[in-house]
């Protein structure tokens, strides 16, 4: 089935049609900014924008930096508070004229990595963080997902775990690898310590710099890159879409 996936993060909104039997994509993959402010009017427009570029007619997974119930946002991550509340799952379909399904944006990568990646076939405990803007994560129990577990707002170093240890905080405060590694792997030994992991999959663009900082870590658990990198958000979207439709 051809679905097209959507990745809504805090710096760009990634689109693309997905094969879900594949889990490839169907073309080139297009992104825009994330518009400034991020609130539901400016997100929608953009989204609708994307969609009309893009010519798509059909079914539309969004991935989505918050908790999501039932297609309504119930925090805002790196977005504008506007959208706690939010009935994104309806303001999208109403807006782009297409059946639209939204799905917390890490879950969603989690899915595309359980499905075809990483965590393919693994059993136990998977722990997947997407390290970007913020820290996004999904945890997946015998490879069933426990929705919306946000563990990057753990409170963490005095603060919570994404300002500690986010890609955009080692870029902003200047931190070697090493530096960050060393934060990184706190935070990865405060997961374990809670919930004994049977393996760490880490995606998000920070996936591609492993050999950067995997030295640094010290955790039982593996630590394995995630496979689908930075298309894991667009793919696991397009999945959560069809089961969705299939239900």
């Amino acid at each position: 089935m051809h679905i097209l996936g959507v990745d809504i993060g805090g710096t760009g909104i990634k689109a693309a049609v997905i094969d879900t039997r594949t889990g490839k994509l169907i073309g080139d993959h297009k992104r825009i900014p994330t518009p400034k402010p991020a609130t539901p009017e400016n997100i929608a427009a953009s989204l609708s924008h994307l969609i009309t570029e893009s010519g798509w007619s059909g079914p539309i997974g969004c991935g989505f930096p918050a908790t999501v119930h039932h297609g309504v946002a119930y925090s805002a991550s790196n977005i504008d508070p506007s959208w706690i509340n939010t009935d994104a799952q309806t303001l999208f379909s109403e807006i782009t004229g297409q059946p639209c399904f939204v799905v917390n944006d890490a879950d969603a990568a989690g899915m595309a990595e359980m499905r075809f990646g990483a965590g393919q076939n693994q059993h136990g405990i998977t722990i997947l963080l997407t390290i970007g803007t913020g820290i996004g994560s999904a945890v997946f129990v015998n490879g069933e997902l426990h929705p919306n577990t946000e563990l990057g707002h753990l409170k963490f170093a005095g603060d919570i775990a994404e300002r500690y240890c986010a890609e955009s905080t080692r870029i902003n405060q200047h931190l070697s690898w090493q530096e960050w590694g060393t934060r990184f792997n706190e935070y990865l030994n405060h997961l374990e310590f809670v919930f004994n992991p049977d393996r760490f999959i880490i995606g998000g663009g920070i996936a591609e710099h492993m050999d950067e900082f995997q030295s640094f870590i010290t955790t039982k658990a593996p630590v394995l890159a995630a496979q689908s990198l930075n298309q894991a958000g667009i793919i696991g979207a397009a999945l959560f879409a069809e089961s969705q439709l299939n239900k």
